[in-house]
């Protein structure tokens, strides 16, 4: 089972717009609400490829109890944290018209101190049954900043490896636990160094520094253009098949999980990198994010390639 956990779940409201026009009224030709947030993205995209997965993290509120829901019709194990703040929305407006994806934001509300410790100690009984640790996504506003490293130490003390999706010091504080996987995108890289890495030099010195400090691999997407990825000793780019995109949120959520999946399985990281390009583009084929369709998936796969960087 691989195990995703994250703090930020979300509702996902897509809105599709014929032609969307800033500072006027604009109605909505179709709207799409659908489980989200970057670890429950994860775990959909798991389950879709038949792996047995469960999502945890913290759900409340009206919305929090329309996910347990959601989830439960697609078929998606979880195991939830009950809080009393109202799990976030987020909203993708799509203009036709234009092609263009904008993506808005809800900032997930503080939660109870004491809820922080019980989804730690839910985790641990969690891992009893991993193969991997998937932790994806920001850590809600007012909580231990070095939460993810103790579930990386959880994780690492049960022989489970962890892929880590994240930014910043909750990115930083893991890598004492030796990861087996970094994985935040170019941008949040470029945020949690505090730099501009847009050279391809200044983006592998980055990718170094966190092996040097305790990253087994590390692999950061670059959106359409694929990924780079390293394991300290080899580069490698990953080239993602090209599509047009209808909906691109969660694509990164989906490149995590089909790389996840092929490590389980024991692939090696360039390859399940491949399969991972294919997971994030045929999610872009889809309205809802984290969603693909498996002919997609093995289509696409065929179409991405890797070669050394």
């Amino acid at each position: 089972m691989i195990l995703c956990l994250g703090t930020t779940p979300a509702v996902q409201r897509t809105m599709i717009f014929k032609a969307l026009s800033i500072g006027a009224v604009n109605r909505a030709a179709q709207v799409i609400e659908s489980p989200a947030g970057k670890s429950v993205n994860v775990a959909k995209i798991l389950h879709t490829l038949g792996q047995a997965t469960i999502a945890t993290g913290f759900l409340g509120g009206d919305r929090g109890q329309q996910m347990r829901r959601w989830l439960d019709e697609a078929g998606v194990p979880h195991d939830f944290v009950p809080v009393r703040a109202n799990t976030r929305m987020c909203v993708t407006l799509i203009d036709q018209s234009g092609n263009e994806h904008t993506e808005l934001v809800e900032e997930s509300p503080q939660v109870e101190e004491g809820a922080w410790e019980t989804l730690l100690a839910k985790l641990e009984r969690l891992l009893e049954g991993a193969r991997m640790l998937v932790l994806s996504g920001t850590l809600v506003p007012g909580g231990p900043h070095d939460f993810y490293a103790r579930c990386a130490r959880s994780a690492r003390q049960r022989s489970v490896p962890v892929i880590a999706d994240a930014a910043g010091h909750a990115l930083l504080a893991t890598l004492p636990e030796r990861p087996l996987v970094v994985k935040p995108n170019r941008p949040e890289l470029a945020a949690t160094f505090g730099k501009p890495l847009d050279t391809d030099d200044a983006l592998r010195a980055a990718m170094l520094s966190l092996i040097e400090r305790g990253a087994n691999s590390v692999v950061i997407t670059l959106g359409a253009q694929g990924a780079a990825v390293t394991d300290g000793k080899q580069f490698w780019r990953v080239h993602s098949p090209k599509v047009t995109a209808v909906n691109s949120i969660g694509s990164g959520d989906s490149f995590t999980a089909g790389l996840a999946a092929r490590l389980a399985h024991g692939e090696s990281l360039a390859e399940a990198c491949r399969y991972g390009a294919a997971c994030g583009a045929a999610n872009a084929l889809t309205l809802v994010s984290g969603k693909v369709h498996l002919d997609d998936v093995r289509l696409l796969h065929q179409q991405a390639s890797v070669e050394p960087m």
